[in-house]
């Protein structure tokens, strides 16, 4: 015990680091407890839509949405989101991804979900521009 507080002591910068990375771990773990909702990568989404049934809502303005959304996605503004929710209902025990440009709505948005018990939420991370770079398609048409 007392080689390692002497560790500490000597090498005081490189024992901080470590605790750093441990609360930045730790933090990075607790995360998705604490929003209530996961983050998923492109891949993970695509895979959750063709294999889960899961639905996609977009929650950016609809000038944004006509720009190009993912197929089949249902456009709820974020500013309209909580009046809107009872044409969510049919979603509740349904995987719901949420996403918007680049992710800050979508995490609003998402929050909003759970609390409101959508059971099984998750945000795009990196919200459509993520999309966008990993490749996949975009639709422009309404829905």
């Amino acid at each position: 015990m007392d080689q390692l507080g002497a560790f500490i002591l000597n090498h005081w910068l490189l024992f901080l680091s470590l605790v750093v990375i441990l609360a930045l771990l730790a933090a990075s773990v607790a995360k998705d407890r604490l929003l209530g909702f996961r983050e998923i990568k492109p891949a993970e989404a695509v895979e959750m839509i063709n294999h889960q049934d899961a639905a996609a809502l977009d929650v950016r303005d609809p000038g944004e949405f006509s720009g190009g959304h993912i197929l089949n996605a249902v456009n709820v503004p974020l500013d309209a989101l909580e009046q809107r929710l009872g044409e969510l209902e049919s979603w509740r025990e349904r995987p719901v991804i949420v996403y918007c440009r680049t992710g800050p709505r979508a995490a609003r948005a998402g929050a909003l979900l759970r609390r409101n018990g959508f059971t099984a939420v998750a945000k795009l991370s990196g919200g459509l521009l993520a999309w966008e770079g990993a490749g996949l398609p975009l639709s422009k048409a309404r829905e």
